[in-house]
């Protein structure tokens, strides 16, 4: 279902467009440095950097100078609160433990949402050079060097040769984890935050489960799965806007199967 109108995806689109290619100058310019960690949660580890930070700021400064109206939430500077019915949701940089290693897997995540639902997404990856975005709700493109391709999912995908990834991120204890031998048995894929689901969106892999999903780790990526043909939904088939334990496929029967084999674990313990 298209939700907004043509000519208002494409304004959004394009300023997502051209949000990425300024994030990606952004961060050579200006943060491809030495960077402070910080621990956000006691009792257990959750970093947060001066980068995470300082692109949330540049982020927030961009929408404020063109849609100054709309609401923006963003993970580390939280909620500023209008009339609009538009929102966006910010991630400044997804995965933060691999950008505190240096690994590239991490990216800029941004949702547009429209009266709570994500209609236009971004998910920018500074040192792969390459982004992905929708420009309506049936068309999603991923640009690497220059070049644009269409995303479509991997709808001949069958259930018995299914290329998984999965990432429980201790939100499962050992003996819940052992209510799904099949899952377990064929994790053969690595799980990159969302790189993992934007891989997904190019066909690369048929299914992805990951947990503890905030909104702002999943909205960004919701409309740029669904406009690629795939499926996403919480294990226990509720709406993915509620982030939480999510799962996306291919095709409704691999879809259908991974619920039912999750129906053990799909309420949080």
């Amino acid at each position: 279902m298209q939700i907004l109108k043509s000519s208002d995806y494409n304004l959004y689109s394009k300023f997502i467009e051209n949000l990425a290619n300024k994030l990606t100058r952004f961060y050579y310019s200006k943060l491809n440095k030495p960077f402070k960690v910080s621990n956000k949660l006691r009792g257990g580890y959750d970093p947060v950097t001066t980068a995470d930070k300082a692109f949330e700021r540049f982020i927030r400064n961009e929408i404020k100078k063109k849609f100054p109206n709309h609401q923006i939430i963003g993970e580390e500077f939280g909620y500023k609160k209008t009339q609009s019915d538009y929102s966006w949701v910010i991630d400044p940089i997804d995965g933060t433990r691999s950008f505190v290693i240096g690994n590239p897997t991490w990216s800029n995540l941004i949702s547009l949402n429209y009266k709570g639902n994500p209609v236009v997404g971004l998910a920018n990856f500074p040192i792969l050079k390459k982004f992905y975005f929708n420009s309506s709700s049936k068309i999603a493109y991923v640009i690497e060097n220059n070049k644009k391709k269409l995303l479509k999912v991997n709808k001949k995908a069958k259930v018995s040769k299914m290329k998984l990834s999965a990432a429980f991120h201790g939100t499962l204890s050992l003996s819940q984890q052992k209510k799904i031998p099949f899952i377990l048995k064929r994790m053969e894929f690595p799980c990159a935050d969302a790189l993992s689901y934007v891989h997904f969106a190019e066909g690369k892999l048929d299914t992805v489960l990951q947990c503890a999903n905030k909104i702002w780790d999943i909205h960004p990526l919701i409309p740029i799965i669904k406009a690629a043909g795939g499926i996403i939904s919480t294990w226990n088939n509720e709406n993915a806007i509620k982030a939480g334990n999510i799962v996306c496929s291919s095709n409704e029967r691999i879809h259908n199967k991974l619920l039912k084999i999750l129906k053990p674990v799909s309420k949080k313990i």
